[in-house]
């Protein structure tokens, strides 16, 4: 049986965005949604709400923001089992040394090099080289003051990979014992 030819007027504001979400290359803002759709930003903010509350109700599809745009991803529950079915593996781990950094990146971003040196401690150099060429975090312009150091903060893969769709979902700083172990145990995991 073949569908029958309807137009998108006849689809809900959640059909199109999510239809558009879908075939985005990546990362889009609404706006562009909007202008590529020809559908007013507060048409495209309704069914970008819609599609949200539809995708917190349960599925294998979540809504991922960062930095005002939104993409549609997969379910970070489902990851392991999606590299099986890919054939994938992780190809590498990051080091605690990674890890510390893009901690302190992810929570105080934007930050420069000589502030991540001090909060750490230590050269940070190579750390940087090594979580830029996994796209985890990039440079987002200079620092006024001496030198000009550049300024880094997370991607949207680094969400990706921690599994977040949000950087609001970052675990609070301030949490007790037991929590910061169940967050090393999930990082750290074999």
């Amino acid at each position: 049986m073949t569908e029958s030819i309807q137009s998108p007027e006849t689809f809900s504001l959640d059909a199109l965005v999510e239809a558009l979400l879908f075939v985005a290359p990546g990362p889009v803002t609404l706006a562009q949604i909007a202008a590529g759709s020809e559908v007013s930003l507060e048409q495209i903010e309704t069914g970008l709400k819609a599609l949200r509350e539809r995708y917190s109700q349960g599925g294998g599809l979540a809504i991922q923001e960062h930095r005002g745009k939104f993409q549609l991803t997969t379910r970070p529950i489902f990851g392991s089992m999606i590299e099986k079915f890919l054939g994938l593996q992780a190809t590498s781990r990051l080091s605690r040394a990674a890890l510390e950094t893009l901690a302190i990146i992810a929570y105080k971003q934007p930050v420069t090099r000589p502030r991540l040196d001090e909060i750490r401690g230590v050269n940070s150099d190579g750390v940087i080289k090594s979580l830029l060429s996994k796209g985890l975090i990039e440079e987002t312009g200079r620092a006024e003051g001496p030198g000009r150091p550049i300024i880094y903060a997370t991607t949207a893969d680094f969400l990706q990979y921690f599994g977040f769709s949000s950087l609001e979902e970052l675990p609070p700083l301030d949490m007790g014992d037991e929590q910061a172990e169940e967050i090393r145990e999930k990082v750290f995991k074999d």
